[in-house]
């Protein structure tokens, strides 16, 4: 009772006259600042000084794609995330180190992942730095080192960018994303480029998902990909370097030719590029073999069956020649001498359903050459090349070689070969090392008396049945057989007077009745939907070989009867005109098979050399 009598006698005190008016000002001016601190035009998420919001005047967040941003300033913390392998101890050794560059936008930068998880960018490189500085946990650097309080933007390897949750720039995300998605982009230079990490990615879905290609919209793909090169830059420069360039410059501005004694300019893309080329590569194209590697797998070229083809390059690449060098620091191309076949054969478990012991074991191979050479990690692989022609090459090679060229015979444009930088070889098949060219001619285009044949395994694939149930019912223009008759012509026989040789695939693209078209001098009809056909890069199959999709098989005697006579001779022609770039020698000849196969390497990797200006090449 005391205590209450107390508090009244001093609030009596504080209404005197004389302070009444102060205390009923503070009063006042309380009731204001807490109505304003509630008023929801005057919320805390818009005033300056909120935390969340401390850059949201001065510096934007911009996603991949806008065009507002200039690049001049980079606040970014860069995010390494190692690549998930599922392929990774299958054979209980774990994967082996293997550098990666992940960053190519400018030499000097590029940050290293190691095939084991791990990420290591280079030394003295930005991203060192700036993870040193990491433990600042909400700031944004600037060129200078120096810190600003705020929300990090973190900069995922893959070029994309995410803001920490809570910051300005997650406010209408899921609308700009709905409103990007409901309309298309408009064509331009930005929407044709390459998103070359998922181009390069073996592990995305395919198949389907990929539409059928023609050969045109094939080409296309091949223009866009010459113009836009996925290839690192060298992160230092060499002479061979500068020796790529200048070849790349007579290239691109060679002299005009229109005939020439030894070649049929009507079966290349682009005859004069392909002329002046070819003479470069004989000039100076020089070539280090690595000796590193154990037989079987290394070093042992097989030089019979249908994928003799890898077997024969090696043979002649390590055999005396005029490209082989001693010093690795003058080469232009590194090449990896392995056999797909002889790798299949001594590491592919039966019955197991993975590859994993193989891809391990190419990134064995490959961790050692970049271990004891520095030539690997200079250009993260892109200047080493491979053959192989086993169905699994291009997926082994994929999983294990980085961005090597890579020459297979299992070329499909809806798996992991690119065009531009890959090059497209043919299974070959070899029935007498001794003599590979036996058995080749044909007979003159006039005196060929089948319009189509085709003879082999009908269980191969899902094209090889729809071909028998549609033409296998004894048609006389179009000879389709599982096993031939007894008695009649021998297959060769048949190639040898039929004017169409049907190439349906097997289980895979690719299909060795390829190049005995070219053997015995019969037009290819190509039927195998998304298939790179041989050398691509440099002929023009529309001008020797026809192509028909899968889905045409029942209007096949409808198109190849469709071909004009004098159009059909001139195909002809070209098959035997061209028919020198798919054949063998016991020793190298001009433009022969082996060559043919170099120069493709040489081309692609010439063309795919990164420097500063934009290329056009057609």
């Amino acid at each position: 009772m005391a205590k209450i009598q107390q508090s009244l006698s001093r609030l009596r005190n504080l209404c005197r006259s004389g302070i009444r008016a102060h205390v009923l000002a503070m009063l006042l001016i309380a009731v204001v600042v807490l109505g304003f601190e509630n008023s929801a035009i005057f919320s805390r998420k818009g005033l300056p000084h909120d935390p969340g919001q401390s850059f949201s005047a001065t510096v934007s967040f911009p996603r991949p794609g806008d065009s507002e941003y200039s690049g001049e300033e980079d606040f970014s913390v860069p995010l390494i995330i190692s690549e998930p392998d599922k392929d990774s101890g299958a054979n209980g050794t774990g994967a082996p180190e293997k550098v990666k560059i992940l960053n190519n936008s400018s030499p000097g930068t590029e940050k290293l992942e190691i095939s084991n998880g791990t990420s290591s960018p280079p030394a003295g490189s930005p991203a060192v730095r700036r993870k040193k500085r990491r433990s600042q946990p909400l700031a944004e650097r600037n060129s200078n080192g120096t810190s600003f309080p705020g929300p990090e933007k973190l900069e995922i390897a893959d070029g994309t960018s995410s803001p920490p949750v809570g910051s300005p720039v997650n406010e209408g995300a899921a609308v700009r994303k709905t409103e990007r998605e409901s309309r298309p982009p408009p064509r331009s230079e930005e929407t044709d480029s390459r998103d070359c990490a998922r181009e390069r990615d073996p592990r995305r879905p395919r198949g389907n998902v990929e539409p059928v290609r023609t050969i045109r919209e094939m080409s296309e793909i091949l223009m866009r990909n010459r113009r836009s090169s996925c290839s690192l830059i060298p992160r230092w420069s060499s002479p061979a370097d500068q020796q790529i360039l200048q070849a790349r410059r007579e290239i691109l501005n060679a002299p005009i030719v229109e005939d020439d004694p030894e070649l049929y300019p009507l079966v290349y893309r682009n005859f004069s590029t392909f002329k002046r080329s070819y003479e470069l590569m004989e000039k100076m194209l020089k070539v280090y073999v690595y000796k590193e590697g154990k037989r079987p797998i290394f070093h042992e070229p097989r030089l019979a069956g249908i994928y003799a083809a890898e077997g024969w390059f090696m043979k002649h690449m390590e055999g005396k020649n005029r490209f082989l060098v001693d010093d690795p620091s003058k080469a232009h191309l590194f090449y990896m001498p392995f056999s797909s076949t002889n790798l299949r054969i001594k590491l592919y478990i039966p019955n197991s359903h993975s590859k994993g012991n193989m891809i391990n074991y190419l990134r064995d191979y490959v961790a050692t050459i970049a271990a004891k050479y520095p030539f690997w990690n200079r250009t993260g692989g892109a200047d080493h090349f491979s053959v192989g022609c086993h169905d699994w090459a291009s997926k082994l090679t994929a999983l294990s070689m980085g961005d090597t060229i890579r020459a297979v015979c299992n070329a499909d444009i809806a798996g992991v070969f690119e065009l531009g930088k890959d090059v497209s070889i043919t299974l070959t098949p070899v029935r007498n090392p001794r003599n590979p060219l036996q058995n080749v001619g044909g007979k003159p285009g006039r005196k060929r008396d089948t319009l189509a044949f085709f003879a082999g395994q009908t269980s191969h694939g899902y094209v090889r049945p729809l071909l028998l149930q549609q033409w296998g019912n004894g048609d006389p223009d179009i000879k389709v057989f599982g096993s031939l008759p007894k008695g009649g012509r021998t297959y060769a026989e048949h190639m040898k007077s039929s004017r169409y040789c049907l190439c349906p695939r097997g289980y895979e693209v690719n299909s060795p009745r390829l190049a005995e078209t070219f053997f015995y001098e019969c037009v290819p009809v190509i039927i195998s939907d998304n298939f790179v056909p041989p050398f691509f890069d440099v002929l023009n199959w529309e001008a020797f070989s026809v192509v028909v999709a899968v889905k045409d098989i029942p209007r096949l005697k409808e198109i190849l009867e469709s071909i004009p006579r004098k159009k059909y001779l001139a195909l002809q022609t070209g098959v035997k005109k061209v028919q020198r770039h798919f054949l063998w020698h016991s020793k190298p000849e001009r433009y022969d098979l082996f060559h043919t196969t170099l120069h493709s390497i040489w081309f692609n990797r010439v063309l795919q050399f990164r420097d500063q200006e934009p290329t056009e090449v057609s």
